[in-house]
């Protein structure tokens, strides 16, 4: 049985979770025997969104895939940026006429694993349906892939293990993102499928969702916008390591991954 590990990272939170994961990554891949790199980057840029700037960092990093989520058109050009990388994914249950592409195929190791990115719609905005979506991707490609990992984008926990439930058996893995908030759930669901509701964030860990505490405090306490500046400290990058089985197509293991 041949294995590939897959660390899947949650969202980094603009310059200084890039930053932190170019300092990183190149040696966490060495130490963890890491195959391939798979990284949430809707909130990689200053700002919030994703840009070139950001991309190309986290790429040059060692990421092979970036997902993204109900960020990813904030940034001007994104459009563009969708184009020209096949490897920069946007939610696949986006409507058809928006540009880039939600699902891509690389090659690692000599095997096709399929990279799937997918937004929820339980208290988020109205999306095509992203159960139905993955079904039509899984159908589409069929013969394709040999391996298959879903980021799904999604605030409700309940919408997220279910899709797993749905899809189990028959994706290698699914982790969760979106929330910031890495969950104590990793594991391999009954029909090998491995599993997640969230693989956190890179970014401040004493921050709310990266941002600076007191002024998202002041905005609960006021109900007053304040407008969301990055926080500073002490940073953490949080996600998810899948072990896959070449052989299946399926996850023998999921473990959860922090390094600070």
């Amino acid at each position: 049985m041949s294995k590939l590990r897959i660390l899947a990272l949650g969202d980094v939170v603009a310059d200084t979770g890039c930053r932190f994961i170019r300092e990183r990554l190149w040696s966490i891949r060495e130490r963890e025997r890491l195959d391939a790199v798979i990284i949430n980057a809707e909130n990689s840029a200053v700002g919030n969104g994703i840009d070139r700037e950001s991309a190309e960092m986290l790429f040059s990093a060692g990421a092979d895939v970036l997902t993204s989520g109900n960020h990813v058109w904030r940034k001007k050009g994104v459009d563009k940026l969708l184009e020209e990388n096949g490897s920069i994914l946007r939610p696949a249950n986006y409507p058809e006429p928006c540009a880039g592409n939600g699902y891509t195929i690389i090659d690692v190791k000599g095997y096709r694993l399929l990279v799937v990115s997918l937004l929820g719609t339980v208290f988020m905005e109205s999306m095509d349906h992203p159960f139905r979506t993955l079904d039509r991707i899984l159908e589409r490609e069929k013969g394709g892939f040999d391996l298959s990992i879903v980021d799904f984008h999604a605030e409700a926990t309940s919408e997220k293990i279910a899709l797993g439930l749905y899809a189990d058996g028959r994706i290698s893995a699914l982790f969760g993102t979106h929330t910031h908030v890495q969950t104590n759930d990793a594991r391999v669901l009954p029909k090998g499928t491995g599993y997640v509701s969230d693989a956190g964030m890179t970014g401040v860990e004493n921050s709310v969702l990266g941002l600076d505490a007191q002024l998202m405090i002041q905005k609960f306490l006021t109900r007053i916008y304040q407008y969301h500046n990055v926080a500073s400290g002490e940073v953490s990058m949080n996600g998810v390591i899948f072990t896959l089985d070449t052989d299946t197509g399926l996850c023998v293991d999921a473990s959860l991954f922090k390094e600070a």
